[in-house]
């Protein structure tokens, strides 16, 4: 356990030079607006020419830097947290190369390369899924690789599509897409298989179902790379989502999906799921300021959430470990007096996830919803954005309501504290990055003063939208038990909103049960059936029989032959003339 212990320190320590140094040469590409594209030329045979090709510009620096340092927090982590596991250096390879994944799809600036990285991520988030090997596990991983697939579908078809420019180094081809009529049909594929990656409606029910990995993996997950994967391609992408009806589209989807997934984390008791719920809605938060065209606020907010969110879960998996293994809300309570440190941390993730000013959400969530009040956009999306954010402040307090206060639930023998320093150094580690990041990213990506002027109610909007939010998930919670006595009077609308709105039922049924067995009857019935009896066994039967009678042939002599034609040729004789 030592020698581990050891072996994951020097990986913390050289991840973290690692994201360092990224991060100060983003900072120095950046300033002086630098940008380089790499061509490692693999294999050149005649006139092909196989080349590797790289893009290294201040937001792929930036982006991997934070990957990097989640990562190595992450590691540290996981050897207390997953200490009991005989396993534990597969599951440390298992993350390294969930790492590599997400590295080779920031820097490529080709589709081709993209499709390596993408596929890696898919590959190994389902090994990662299916981690603690039970029943529950297998079905989350089968419905996230499954979901996740059409997006791989979708990307290839890209790839197809761009065969029409000569090349799949997109970023040189962006601003002639923007001309032409494929444009929406490469850009339509690309925002798909990013809906697919970001769970977005109707692709979001396997992102509370992967779950079922162990509580680092999410916290890499759900912070940096797995689901930030298609809002990051977006990005790349975003010149052609402006002025035109894939914007807009997007721009609903991404809507109702925040919507959908705040509703449903305020009906949510498993600590988990709620968090991932959280996720999801920040997701949306990301893809709908996107959608307008803000790329960079986009990218803000995604740094800013990799910290907060990458804590919540640490916090969340702290929690965990001491209830030994209760995710139930329920069973929680007077956390913040048991392991004063690890409450005090998940409560500065919650608030900074709730937009509290001075913490790192602050900042990107305010800019993004003082941008939604200055932009042209319906009162149905402006409803969305707003109440969205009510809901997040809703559940938060819910959450740290259960969780923080009143009495312990669970069990009147605990053992409940926070002396495993290392998974205390990672959350605290982190904790100092969620106070100061959103400062120090806004002050670096944000140099060039902008002027935002709003009308004093909507100025207040987003402070007294937050404060409703946070009184109504008091109020939830304080009076629980009429609340939900009255929601089992409206025991379909709870179902209905408490259930994703039955996504994961027609996931499981649409995107697994039925696609399979139709499968199966069809393998059975053509494959194994008719196709097999007049095909392939057909045909081995016929020519076995040939081949006995061509090795006959073989195996005998011209005399032989000349006997056996001769003696059939008297036969023949004597028939004749009988």
């Amino acid at each position: 356990m030592n020698s581990l212990v050891n072996y994951c320190k020097n990986s913390f320590y050289i991840l973290l030079f690692i994201s360092l140094s990224l991060f100060l040469i983003g900072m120095n590409f950046m300033l002086n607006d630098l940008v380089y594209f790499i061509e490692w030329e693999i294999l050149s045979l005649q006139s092909v020419s196989i080349v590797m090709t790289f893009l290294f510009d201040w937001m792929s620096l930036m982006f991997m830097s934070f990957v990097l340092l989640i990562s190595s927090l992450v590691i540290f982590y996981s050897t207390q947290y997953m200490s009991a596991d005989f396993n534990i250096n597969r599951f440390i390879l298992l993350v390294l190369m969930f790492v590599m994944s997400m590295m080779m799809l920031i820097i490529s600036p080709n589709l081709i390369s993209i499709l390596l990285g993408w596929d890696g991520l898919g590959l190994v988030s389902y090994c990662l899924v299916i981690y603690f090997q039970n029943v529950k596990s297998y079905n989350a991983g089968m419905l996230t690789a499954l979901s996740n697939r059409i997006g791989d579908v979708a990307l290839l078809l890209a790839i197809a599509w761009m065969l029409n420019y000569g090349s799949w180094n997109y970023i040189f081809y962006l601003e002639l897409m923007k001309m032409n009529m494929e444009m929406v049909i490469i850009g339509g594929l690309v925002m798909l298989a990013a809906m697919t990656k970001s769970a977005q409606i109707p692709f979001s029910s396997w992102l509370p179902a992967a779950m079922a990995a162990p509580t680092p993996v999410s916290a890499l997950v759900h912070s940096s790379t797995l689901v930030t994967a298609g809002v990051y391609l977006l990005i790349r992408f975003q010149i052609l989502l402006i002025d035109n009806w894939l914007g807009q589209g997007l721009l609903l989807i991404s809507g109702l999906t925040m919507f959908m997934a705040g509703l449903g984390a305020n009906f949510e008791f498993d600590l988990k799921k709620i968090i991932a719920l959280s996720t999801l809605s920040q997701l949306g938060l990301m893809m709908s300021i996107l959608a307008l065209g803000a790329y960079k606020l986009a990218f803000f907010h995604l740094l800013t959430h990799a910290l907060f969110k990458a804590l919540l879960f640490m916090c969340a998996g702290v929690i965990i470990h001491n209830v030994k293994n209760a995710q139930d809300i329920r069973f929680m309570g007077s956390l913040s007096m048991s392991m004063p440190l690890t409450g005090c941390c998940f409560n500065i993730a919650n608030l900074a996830l709730c937009g509290m000013p001075f913490l790192a959400g602050f900042y990107s969530k305010d800019l993004i919803l003082e941008m939604v009040s200055m932009s042209y956009i319906n009162f149905f999306s402006f409803f969305l954005f707003f109440f969205s954010t009510g809901l997040t402040v809703c559940y938060s307090f819910r959450l740290v309501y259960y969780a923080m206060v009143g009495d312990f639930n669970c069990s009147s023998l605990n053992m409940l504290n926070d002396k495993s320093w290392i998974m205390t150094f990672s959350i605290f580690f982190l904790m100092i990055m969620a106070v100061i990041g959103g400062s120090l990213l806004s002050w670096l990506m944000f140099f060039n003063l902008e002027m935002i002027c709003l009308p004093i109610m909507l100025k207040l909007l987003t402070l007294m939208v937050c404060l409703i939010g946070g009184f109504m998930g008091y109020l939830l919670s304080n009076i629980s038990l009429f609340f939900y006595n009255k929601s089992l009077s409206f025991y379909k609308m709870s179902n209905f909103m408490g259930s994703m709105w039955f996504m994961p039922i027609i996931s499981t049924l649409g995107i697994i049960k039925f696609p399979l067995n139709l499968g199966e009857n069809i393998y059975k019935n053509f494959d194994q059936g008719w196709s097999e009896l007049f095909g392939g066994q057909m045909l081995y039967n016929q020519l076995s029989v040939y081949s006995l009678y061509v090795q006959e042939f073989q195996n005998n002599n011209l005399k032989i032959y000349f006997l056996s034609f001769m003696l059939w040729i008297i036969i023949l004789v004597m028939m004749m003339m009988f």
